[in-house]
């Protein structure tokens, strides 16, 4: 497991609690619009963190902190397994945020009892995923198998959808909606402007917009909601 970042304290990462976030290096997707580019495109500009200092450092939070969020980059690049162990046998819950490109890991973690949350991203509707991760012959299936895999896993979890003006539409949000039919926890989050960016020229939505939007998804997702837009 590579380690490349640790933020002491979050109250945003983790819904609930109190947390400290683990970020793992590189990443296997080129979302042209992703705030974490620099851990995704030139992660080596990042010092490695060995994991057993990262270990140490919760070990003396715990009674302070409610759990770790591991995220990214893309943490299923790497085996999580005996990390996300050491943690929870500290009495610390766990969140994992993942592209769900992985579904065999993410099922053997879910399987193991390990972890506690996961928050996978839907980047698009399954059409314009090449697009949208910017790999032009991206295999979309281990997506939906993700999909499935924590719709049936009892595991408390969430799916997320950063929403682009070039590339999410009335008709994606309907297919996306579609898809996640009936989940209890949805987000659409605006796309914000930023220097780190892989891809200057997009756009976020107005926020008329991202309400809008909104309404087609709760069509389907009844408690869908927005994150991050007033």
């Amino acid at each position: 497991m590579k380690i490349q970042g640790f933020q002491k304290l979050t109250l945003l990462d983790f819904p609930g609690k109190t947390a400290s976030t683990v970020f793992t290096g590189g990443c296997n997707f080129r979302c042209p619009f992703c705030h974490n580019s620099d851990l995704v495109v030139n992660p080596a500009s990042f010092p490695e963190i060995e994991e057993k200092e990262v270990l140490k450092q919760l070990e003396r939070r715990v009674g302070f902190i409610d759990g770790v969020c591991v995220t990214g980059g893309e943490p299923l690049l790497w085996d999580v397994s005996d990390f996300v162990k050491s943690v929870k046998a500290m009495g610390l819950s766990v969140k994992i945020d993942t592209n769900g490109s992985f579904p065999i890991r993410l099922n053997q973690l879910l399987l193991s009892g390990s972890v506690d949350f996961v928050a996978m991203d839907i980047k698009n509707s399954p059409d314009r995923y090449p697009e949208t991760v910017g790999i032009a012959d991206f295999d979309v299936k281990p997506i939906l198998d993700s999909v499935e895999i924590l719709k049936s896993s009892g595991v408390d979890h969430e799916f997320r959808t950063t929403v682009v003006k070039e590339l999410h539409t009335p008709t994606e949000m309907e297919k996306i909606g579609q898809w996640l039919e009936g989940e209890k926890r949805y987000f659409l989050q605006g796309y914000k402007l930023s220097d780190g960016v892989i891809d200057k020229s997009l756009n976020p939505h107005s926020s008329e917009d991202m309400h809008k939007l909104l309404e087609t998804v709760r069509k389907y997702i009844p408690n869908a909601q927005l994150r991050g837009i007033e």
